[in-house]
């Protein structure tokens, strides 16, 4: 059974996926397939989230994503933010393509290139780094 969070963020992807310029800055979103790709077609640089629910890395990963990005609104005004439920894909194409070796992987993409990664890091300024290159290339 999806949970009342799940499920409204299942269908703001699907709006998402389904409306060309809909994905909303401001927000995360979680990835459906395709989503990714039409976001970087739209010239949109891509801040992914390769995540578990039940991951106290990841956790605190997204605890300091989302205190910088209320810290500076630039980041949402500059990048899409996906997470990627690493349950649910990682022997998918969005994990295998890109040589994803675990879940709390951060990656930043412009075009058809990866700008950044950071692996099972959880320290602000590891984390404002790969922030800033999306930051720098928007």
């Amino acid at each position: 059974m999806l949970t009342r969070r799940a499920t409204l963020m299942t269908l703001a992807a699907a709006a998402a996926a389904a409306l060309p310029g809909a994905l909303s800055a401001a927000e995360t979103v979680d990835y459906t397939p395709g989503l990714i790709e039409a976001a970087l077609k739209e010239g949109k640089t891509v801040f992914v989230d390769f995540a578990a629910d039940w991951c106290s890395t990841c956790a605190r990963q997204e605890r300091v994503i989302g205190a910088l990005r209320a810290e500076n609104p630039a980041y949402d005004a500059a990048m899409v933010f996906v997470r990627v439920d690493w349950d649910a894909y990682r022997r998918h194409e969005v994990a295998t393509s890109r040589a994803i070796p675990r879940r709390s992987t951060l990656i930043v993409l412009r075009g058809d290139q990866e700008l950044g990664r950071l692996v099972a890091g959880t320290g602000t300024d590891a984390i404002k780094q790969l922030m800033d290159l999306g930051l720098q290339a928007s």
